[in-house]
């Protein structure tokens, strides 16, 4: 609410029942002066400055002392004036609850001592408030001067053209010419605005130099609109105390009018506060359990995502059954058993294994040594196999690690948090090389006898087993051997195609999602405060935008739990 042009002074004075304000000839308003009026029960009067708080003051001449002085502060000694507002806060009985603000004079042209630019700088100024939608317009105007000429009601209505937010205010009634009144303004019949003017008497220089208390000049007021003919019948709705209850009356209902939109800005701003919040994540706890117990719960985030990517519910688990279904067949089908299986390896594995003693009917150590060394060559995809998921769930880690805002919040903690993870991977990858290669070698150990003794014999085929020995190592013999040789491994193989994933599974993934951190938590037992203190090393500007997030938030919550009951009142 803005009071602007002249004798606001004095107007302000009466609305507010103290004589406080400076007074002197030339620009006295030198900086704006934000009036906050709070009605209180009792009869206790004080004031209050922001920039002196804890400081009350009831001597309201020292008031105007302090509006001066800090006026000084900030223009010095000069006739210059500053942008930067005064907030002052009266608290008393005899006040409506409202907010003024108390704005230079417009002036023509500067004085003695002035900038030349101060006539543009204070109308910027005044300009730069009372274009705000939401404020009302107090445009002050004395009746003893032609309205036409008034820079107040010009100005209102170049920000204001339908004047929804402006009322006229009458000054110097009583100081009219005689024979002249200000009845036909008074009614609406003469400079017309969407709320009727009113008049105000202030007190005289005499009154003031008298110390005339506000409290005898409202009455005085009062008194002169009763008792004087031409505003008698207007009297009901004259003075500064009806011009007070008028602006907070008025202002009450603007507000009640713009409930809708403040609740949803507050609301918006709430949601806003609390997104940010949410993205910086919790404040650290103080004590050596609450850091414990905020570490332990982001690894239990971390770990949850970690699972989910493992389980399908985010992406990446797909490319360990890309391991098990496409690079180990395909690492398998690439072995090449022509070396072992040759002609010349089959008749020297079989020679040597004879050794002095040549078979009798099958040769059985032949076949073993040859066996085994044909599925020794399993053990390099094998291997392979679980080196391809290992680096699949370390890259995981990666993605979960990425996912997780709290790790993001604290780089110590996600260092340690990944590196755990990693050790653990380290392990389970060596368990799982163990698990998987034993399943090779136990085929190497153990031979699958029922294979071998479906196989058709040379005596049932028409053989005769006394042919010499060294017919048993004819090319077409020992062809048949190697048939039979490859013929058993490709048996092995398909079984190791299905026991292979299962052992990298049951090693690697299943133990990644029971057990990924379980070492570091017994680690993070072990730990003291300070300890978990260097692991939650937040950057302290986090730390200072969350704290003054939150006290944002604080006063949002406030201001709509406020709101909210004024909304159910109406």
């Amino acid at each position: 609410m803005i009071i602007n042009s002249s004798g606001k002074s004095s107007v302000l004075e009466s609305i507010v029942g103290k004589d406080f304000l400076p007074r002197g000839s030339g620009i006295v308003t030198r900086r704006p002066l934000v009036l906050q009026l709070h009605k209180i029960d009792g009869d206790r009067e004080y004031a209050e400055f922001m920039h002196l708080p804890r400081k009350r003051f009831t001597d309201f001449a020292l008031v105007r002392k302090e509006i001066q002085d800090e006026t000084d502060r900030e223009t010095g000694r000069t006739k210059h004036i500053s942008p930067v507002p005064i907030h002052l806060s009266i608290y008393s009985p005899n006040v409506v609850n409202l907010t003024l603000i108390d704005l230079p004079g417009l002036t023509k042209v500067a004085v003695e001592g002035q900038p030349d630019g101060i006539v543009a700088d204070i109308e910027n100024m005044v300009r730069s408030y009372i274009e705000k939608p939401n404020c009302i317009i107090l445009a002050i105007s004395p009746a003893n001067q032609d309205l036409a000429t008034s820079d107040a009601i010009k100005i209102s209505r170049e920000v204001d053209p339908k004047g929804e937010r402006t009322f006229g205010v009458l000054t110097k009634i009583d100081l009219m010419d005689k024979g002249t009144d200000a009845v036909d303004i008074l009614e609406g019949k003469a400079f017309r605005l969407q709320y009727p003017w009113i008049g105000v008497v202030n007190r005289s220089q005499a009154d003031i130099n008298k110390n005339v208390d506000m409290i005898a000049a409202r009455r005085r007021e009062r008194e002169y609109f009763a008792n004087t003919p031409e505003y008698k019948h207007l009297a009901h709705r004259m003075g500064s105390e009806y011009l007070g209850k008028v602006m907070s009356k008025h202002l009450e209902q603007v507000i009640k009018s713009r409930i809708p939109g403040i609740q949803s800005l507050i609301n918006k701003s709430i949601a806003e506060i609390e997104g940010e919040l949410s993205r910086l994540g919790k404040p650290i706890a103080a004590d050596a359990g609450g850091k414990l117990y905020s570490i332990m719960e982001i690894c239990r985030i971390f770990d949850q995502i970690y699972k989910e990517h493992l389980d399908g519910v985010r992406p990446g688990g797909e490319k360990v059954y890309n391991v098990f279904n496409t690079q180990l067949p395909a690492a398998l089908k690439r072995l090449q058993f022509d070396k072992q299986l040759s002609m010349e390896n089959v008749r020297k594995l079989i020679t040597e294994a004879d050794g002095y003693q040549p078979h009798l009917i099958a040769p059985e150590q032949g076949y073993r040594r040859l066996i085994e060394s044909s599925l020794v060559s399993i053990r390099g995809p094998a291997e392979a196999s679980v080196d391809a998921v290992h680096a699949i769930l370390k890259e995981l880690v990666h993605k979960a690690m990425s996912e997780t805002p709290e790790l993001k919040q604290y780089p110590t903690l996600r260092v340690e948090v990944g590196n755990a993870a990693f050790e653990s991977l380290e392990r389970m990858r060596e368990e799982s090389r163990k698990a998987t290669l034993k399943l090779v070698d136990m085929e190497c150990s153990y031979l699958t006898v029922d294979f071998f003794r479906k196989l058709p014999q040379d005596v049932e085929k028409g053989g005769n087993p006394t042919l010499s020995i060294f017919d048993r190592y004819n090319d077409s013999y020992l062809r048949r051997i190697g048939t039979t040789v490859l013929s058993y491994v490709n048996m092995v193989l398909a079984s190791l195609r299905n026991s292979i994933p299962k052992s990298i599974v049951y090693c690697q993934v299943r133990e990644a999602k029971r057990s990924l951190l379980d070492h570091f938590f017994t680690e993070l037992g072990k730990k003291e405060a300070k300890q978990l203190g260097k692991m939650l090393d937040e950057d302290p500007a986090i730390m200072e935008r969350r704290s003054a997030l939150a006290k944002r938030l604080e006063l949002y919550r406030n201001a709509q739990a406020e709101i909210d009951a004024v909304a159910w009142a109406k």
